[in-house]
């Protein structure tokens, strides 16, 4: 009974297909350059995403600093109808400003059914500052 119970659940998982990952891409745009360590508040980033999970009403927007992680840079909260580009103006962030080099930053974009939860998925994409 065990061993027919296992080929079912074998034979089930492999007839499974995958979802698509959600995903997340930006570039900085014009941003005025600023190594002071002292962040000016600024437009978001144009954001491209993909595959974005069924039933996602709003999309929650995240900047971290990789080389100082306990920095709060912001972010914001989008209503999502379908699109697939998030234009520059959609929120106000404290822009990278690394002070004295190049950090790591990354965008997370968290997927929720309501403005405050809900989550349905999260994408994530990093770039350096300055480049």
């Amino acid at each position: 009974m065990i061993r027919r119970l296992s080929i079912v659940i074998a034979s089930t998982l492999t007839l499974t297909s995958p979802a698509s990952a959600f995903e997340l891409a930006f570039e900085w745009g014009p941003l005025k350059l600023c190594t002071s360590g002292r962040p000016n508040t600024v437009n978001n980033p144009r954001f491209v995403l993909k595959d974005v999970p069924e039933g996602t009403q709003f999309i929650r927007f995240r900047l971290k600093d990789r080389n100082v992680p306990s920095y709060n840079h912001g972010g914001g909260v989008v209503a999502y109808s379908g699109q697939e580009v998030i234009e520059p103006g959609a929120f106000k962030y404290k822009s990278p400003c690394p002070p004295g080099g190049s950090h790591t930053y990354e965008w997370t974009a968290t997927a929720q059914k309501q403005e405050r939860g809900g989550k349905l998925g999260t994408a994530r994409a990093e770039r350096k500052y300055p480049e």
